[in-house]
């Protein structure tokens, strides 16, 4: 079985390499996806809020500037139990990025402020905070200058990454320069005790009918690939066409085989090998294939991961998803097996005589 693969190296190679693109294409999507929300999560978390109000219509992935008006902000801070509000503007930019708008001030008492690895807060108005993930994919550093939203922005500081977002300027000046004056994307709320949240949040919900509001705990378990439907729908076709194209690639490879064995095929026949036995050679033959091509897709998606943080710069983050590499591997094997079925039933079914005067 071995000896016949190395017999054809290139066809072998190819094949190989066919099912690793395809095990690489899987991996790579789960990953970035796992990456951005978990991303999305990481830094809510970090906020130190208890509630996130939302604007009406909104999804919890939702990139919509500021349609909320900031006279919001005294009307939660006075009721009972809430102890700071706060809230942000945010700007979509290019591909997934986003700049936020914040009070840093409100913002520091409510998660403790950023841990700054570089320069410090805003001096002036056109200053900006970048996280250090956005400093080292567009090698930046405090003192540098950025052009953003169509403005140059002196890099003021550089902060650890995980809290809110990764670029931050005053809320003022973005609500200016967006169009949006006096208008928020996000309110988030501070309670004075954990166990109050739960009685807060039911409140708020008579008080902003029609305004999605989470706890915190909630938004982030929301923030997963089976919560997001869309996004849940997008990596099934990608799966759907990564499964055809090994379909595809393994039946050509195999049917070649055939082909190219015919003679081979019949001089078994007429020693005595049964259907059974050849469909298990070619069967076998598939599944080394199959094998060493997911083990090469796994490896092959350690390099797209260097690739997206050293040479990309798409601002997207994929993790190693470690729980999808036997999904990938038996998707990768159930669609060379079923590539195999066809050319395994046409060297079932050739007459003896016919395969030995095959040329």
């Amino acid at each position: 079985m071995l000896s016949n693969l190395a017999h054809r190296p290139i066809r072998t190679l190819l094949s190989v390499l066919a099912i690793a693109v395809e095990v690489t294409m899987i991996l790579t999507l789960v990953g970035v996806s796992y990456g951005t929300l978990d991303g999305t999560a990481r830094r809510a978390r970090g906020v130190g809020a208890d509630i996130m109000v939302r604007p009406p219509g909104s999804s919890i992935i939702s990139l919509s500037s500021a349609p909320m008006s900031d006279r919001l902000i005294p009307l939660l801070a006075k009721e009972a139990n809430v102890t700071i509000v706060t809230g942000t503007v945010v700007q979509p930019l290019e591909g997934l990025d986003t700049i936020t708008g914040l009070d840093l001030d409100q913002f520091s008492k409510m998660s403790g402020g950023f841990h700054f690895l570089e320069g410090g807060a805003f001096q002036k108005d056109n200053d900006v905070l970048i996280d250090e993930f956005y400093s080292r994919e567009k090698r930046l550093h405090a003192g540098d200058t950025v052009h953003l939203v169509g403005h140059d922005w002196h890099v003021a500081g550089v902060f650890e990454s995980g809290k809110l977002a990764r670029m931050c300027v005053r809320l003022s000046v973005l609500q200016q320069i967006t169009g949006n004056p006096n208008r928020l994307s996000q309110i988030y709320i501070k309670v004075d005790d954990p166990s109050h949240i739960q009685t807060v949040v039911g409140r708020l919900r008579k008080t902003l009918p029609g305004y999605p509001i989470y706890t915190m705990e909630e938004f982030t378990s929301l923030l997963s690939i089976n919560s997001v439907g869309l996004l849940r729908n997008f990596i099934g076709v990608v799966i759907a066409i990564a499964v055809v194209v090994g379909f595809i690639v393994v039946s050509m490879a195999m049917y070649t085989a055939v082909l190219e064995r015919t003679r081979e095929i019949g001089i078994l026949r007429s020693l005595g090998a049964s259907s059974s036995m050849i469909f298990s050679l070619l069967l076998k033959e598939t599944l080394v294939l199959a094998l060493a091509g997911t083990c090469t897709g796994i490896a092959l998606t350690y390099l797209a991961q260097w690739s997206l943080e050293h040479i990309g710069h798409s601002g997207l983050t994929q993790e190693t998803v470690y729980v999808w590499w036997p999904i990938a591997g038996v998707i990768a094997v159930t669609g060379a097996v079923l590539g195999t079925i066809a050319p395994a039933l046409k060297a079932i079914r050739q007459e003896v005589t016919e395969a030995l005067s095959y040329e």
